[in-house]
């Protein structure tokens, strides 16, 4: 008898929906095709014994099973559940119509247990756009996959819910999310505040800058200054996700498989903070078998990297691309797979090895050169795709101790999100352009035009301060932002003023 059940496979962010055809007939092997991995191979031996221990036994018969199409690679152990039920009834010990618009997907335990999978949210929107009703996947996986309208989710926790469904019609467990709900949860409480941060109002409003036009930022300083307890505060200040975002997010998460149990949706900006001794794949992605690196997983929020020139040059010189291009791509012989990278970079490092270059009151002991040659670690192209670069100074002990509440986080994002508004107006006929960090050279013309006085300005910065070339675009755009930040139309001399400010690393005495 021949038995045909749906499944679904992901590649990249997407998933494909895979037909598996399961014939039972004359002789006693099993053959199962359409070229699976060793964990889809071995299911044979879980399915054995979750039927075994749930009154169902491993047909008498030779089975084939074919899963379709046979050029895509199947990975992992989510095709249990289908074989499973798709060998149960070809052999006929359950009796069901052919369930033509149900998707199903789950792991098995060797006691018919039910567990949780990757990339539930992409089988699920697959399953809507062509056209099925339904889709059975593991309890723990089903609030994630709810958030697709038009899609009746059933969460299940053991291999006899699925058959007592299919056979006699009791329903499992029916998921419903209410999306907006979720979506808008937390928004007033970010994990971490600005209002516990003592000091550093000149790096706040920098940091204020960077998201209200999407621009990478580099804070340069010694240890203690507070550079990562403010860069830690960066998503809190970020404009909330928009459904759309927040879809393209969980995607990204659940197929890397770093979406919590019963979790629904990626409601908070990503921050990721990988440590420097990671390697070229785990930073943008790849493998044998390709899998989101932590640059994808940062997608649409921060990407932190802490003591940036201990990282290795080749680490970061693959950055390059991504952080122009925002996506990243993996190909291989026979196929190529895409990431979302779009992201906002945050770097910090010590100006020195010795980390006490230009502090205020501890000396530096670092020799002649080092210093510019510690900075030399970090490539200009590199450097290029920063917008912005700050110092950043220890706070005294006055200011620590001082008992006044900082301005929140939440007034900030206030002020971000009225910017963004703006930039969102300004490029809406433009695809693939959101915020001013993305303009290209054609943009900026258009929209950073500047007055006579302003002109003056920034050629007598360049001049004075030895601002490379290179500086001229960044500083447009900046003060693009600041003026967006004002709610002015024009950028003015005391926006552009600002901007010219925030190009520490490019002026040619700052190692000295």
């Amino acid at each position: 008898m021949l038995f045909k059940i749906f499944g679904s496979a992901v590649q990249g962010i997407e998933a494909r929906t895979i037909t598996i055809e399961v014939n039972s007939g004359r002789g006693f092997k099993f053959f199962l095709v359409g070229l699976p991995d060793n964990a889809v191979k071995e299911s044979q031996h879980r399915i054995v014994s979750a039927l075994s221990n749930n009154g169902f036994k491993w047909p008498g018969k030779q089975i084939t099973i074919n899963m379709a199409p046979a050029d895509i690679r199947k990975e992992g152990a989510a095709y249990d559940l289908p074989l499973a039920i798709g060998i149960l009834a070809a052999s006929e010990q359950i009796f069901i119509e052919q369930p033509d618009s149900i998707v199903m997907m789950g792991e098995l335990s060797l006691d018919g247990e039910v567990k949780p999978i990757k990339g539930a949210l992409p089988m699920a929107i697959n399953a809507r756009n062509q056209g099925f009703d339904e889709i059975i996947l593991p309890i723990d996986n089903a609030r994630e996959a709810a958030v697709v309208e038009g899609l009746k989710v059933y969460g299940v926790s053991h291999l006899k819910e699925v058959t007592e469904y299919l056979e006699n019609g009791i329903e499992p467990e029916l998921i419903q999310v209410d999306i907006e709900k979720v979506l808008n949860q937390d928004l007033d409480n970010p994990l971490a505040d600005f209002a516990e941060v003592k000091g550093q109002e000149n790096v706040k409003r920098a940091l204020e800058v960077a998201a209200a036009g999407g621009h990478n930022i580099i804070m340069i300083g010694p240890p203690g200054a507070g550079k990562t307890m403010l860069a830690k505060r960066m998503p809190g200040i970020m404009p909330p996700l928009t459904l759309d975002e927040a879809l393209e997010t969980t995607k990204i998460h659940s197929v890397a498989g770093t979406i919590g149990v019963k979790q629904t949706l990626v409601t908070h900006r990503p921050f990721r903070s990988p440590h420097h001794t990671i390697s070229d794949v785990a930073l943008v992605g790849g493998g044998t078998y390709p899998q989101p690196g932590e640059i994808s997983l940062a997608h649409n929020g921060v990407l932190f990297l802490d003591e940036l020139p201990e990282f290795k040059r080749s680490v970061l010189e693959v950055m390059r691309q991504p952080l122009e291009d925002r996506v990243v791509t993996i190909s291989r012989a026979k196929f190529t797979v895409e990431y979302p990278a779009s992201l906002m970079l945050i770097a910090s490092m010590n100006p020195c090895p010795c980390g006490y270059y230009n502090h205020p009151e501890k000396e530096c002991v670092c020799s002649p050169g080092i210093v510019q040659k510690y900075l030399n670690r970090i490539s200009g192209p590199l450097l290029d795709r920063i917008d912005i670069h700050l110092e950043v100074v220890p706070v005294p002990f006055k200011r620590l101790a001082e008992k006044t509440t900082a301005e929140k986080s939440t007034d900030i994002r206030k002020r971000v999100i009225k910017a963004r508004k703006i930039q969102d107006e300004r490029f809406a006929n433009i695809e693939g352009i959101y915020c001013n960090a993305q303009m290209n050279t054609k943009l900026i013309r258009k929209h950073c035009a500047l007055d006579d006085t302003s002109l003056q300005m920034i050629k007598t910065a360049m001049e004075r301060l030895g601002l490379s070339a290179r500086a001229y675009d960044r500083i447009l755009k900046v003060s693009r932002t600041i003026a967006d930040l004002e709610q002015s139309e024009n950028i003015l001399p005391e926006h552009l003023a600002e901007a010219i400010h925030y190009r520490s690393l490019d002026r040619e005495n700052w190692a000295g």
